[in-house]
């Protein structure tokens, strides 16, 4: 075991909620789909950048600990909102791609930080139920403090953690200045999977078009365009597939659109 790592309590870790809250930190936290790299600021986010060896095309996600704090953060129709409301009701991890609610980038994204946690649109993926260690971790700093908790997965780019803490490799081990062991939390998640098989990641789906703007309701009519977009296949994707077609009439499938 590392110096710095420590094993999950089974609530709020708040070794993890100080550090933080101060300058420059990064912290690694098991969630449903693997261990993520945590952060909250822009020179926190440039660690998190060095230590993965990650394009700065591909930016952090922001964590939202509650759908209170998503609905403060980004734009939503009341048709994407039903969206996330569901899948919270029913514990599924989510991530949109939606464009930042006016004035909300100026007053919670640090100084700096907007190059690290939007892309070129000015969009992020923002990110619910996705693991109770890091959701509490992501709404006490929010709650207390209105600071946000961006985030990428825990290892090398382009290779998966296998939701070990020893699959997130020695160089982000030793970077990190807290690690947060849970693989037993990680592994009940997918509890009829095998670590070869186990999704690694969430679905993420694409609710604006390609210029960032945020796709139009469609009340029920036919043949709306642009409509939602899954992008990314993960963990719950059948629910979330079933989702999208009873709240949409029209919704599309492009694995890996995003980049």
């Amino acid at each position: 075991m590392a110096i710095n790592q420590i094993t999950w309590n089974g609530g709020l870790q708040e070794e993890a909620v100080e550090l933080l809250r101060t300058p420059g930190h990064i912290v690694v936290t098991p969630t449903k789909v693997g261990y993520i790299i945590a952060t909250s600021d822009r020179e926190g986010l440039e660690r998190k950048f060095a230590v993965k060896h990650r394009k700065r095309n591909k930016p952090g996600v922001v964590l939202c600990g509650s759908i209170e704090q998503l609905k403060e953060l980004a734009q939503l129709t009341p048709e994407i909102e039903k969206f996330y409301q569901t899948c919270v009701d029913r514990d599924i991890l989510m991530g949109c791609i939606l464009p930042w609610k006016e004035g909300a980038q100026e007053k919670y994204l640090p100084e700096g930080a907007a190059e690290l946690a939007t892309d070129v649109r000015g969009t992020s993926c923002f990110v619910l139920k996705f693991g109770v260690p890091g959701e509490n971790i992501a709404r006490e700093l929010w709650e207390k403090d209105r600071r946000l908790v961006f985030a990428s997965s825990a290892n090398p780019s382009g290779k998966g953690n296998r939701g070990l803490v020893e699959g997130i490799g020695e160089e982000i081990a030793n970077e990190a200045d807290l690690v947060i062991e849970g693989d037993a939390y990680v592994a009940s998640i997918q509890p009829d999977k095998t670590i070869e098989n186990r999704y690694e990641q969430g679905v993420m789906v694409s609710m604006v078009d390609a210029d960032g703007t945020i796709v139009p309701e469609q009340h029920g009519e036919r043949g709306i365009t642009p409509c939602p977009t899954l992008i990314r296949k993960g963990v719950y994707n059948d629910e979330i597939v079933l989702i999208l077609s009873e709240q949409f009439t029209s919704w599309d499938f492009r694995q890996g659109a995003y980049y």
